[in-house]
């Protein structure tokens, strides 16, 4: 190990998998518990996830649709992430802080916004 290594970074095999995994689900339970908007987005893909099986024509358009669902669900797990990490920094007003808070939530509208066309193309695309 170097002094740069971090020694919180695991090692591999089996364990690194476990703790992957149980890690993942810790972050899942939490914008689960703390972010509101991550709930309403899951309450979206619950919704229209059914509605991309019924809708798709195929393998391919179903896994688009359901794959911009998902698109949305990750952008605002980093978006959060990146909130959570900037108010454990400063809860007071900074610029550059509120820039980063900015930013991640122009992702967030992008993925949406991107999703949204998507699926409005493919509905379109069944009414022609």
């Amino acid at each position: 190990m170097t002094p740069h290594d971090s020694p919180y970074k695991s090692k591999g095999g089996f364990r690194r998998l476990f703790n992957a995994l149980r890690y993942s689900a810790q972050g899942l339970a939490a914008a689960f518990r703390h972010e509101a908007a991550f709930r309403q987005e899951l309450m979206l893909v619950a919704v229209l996830a059914p509605v991309a099986i019924w809708l798709g024509r195929g393998l391919g358009e179903v896994l688009m649709l359901l794959g911009t669902l998902v698109f949305v669900l990750v952008i605002e797990l980093l978006n959060s992430g990146l909130e959570a990490l900037a108010d454990t920094i400063t809860l007071e007003k900074h610029p550059l802080i509120g820039r980063a808070k900015d930013l991640g939530s122009a992702a967030v509208m992008l993925s949406i916004l991107f999703g949204t066309v998507i699926w409005l193309s493919v509905i379109v695309s069944h009414l022609a």
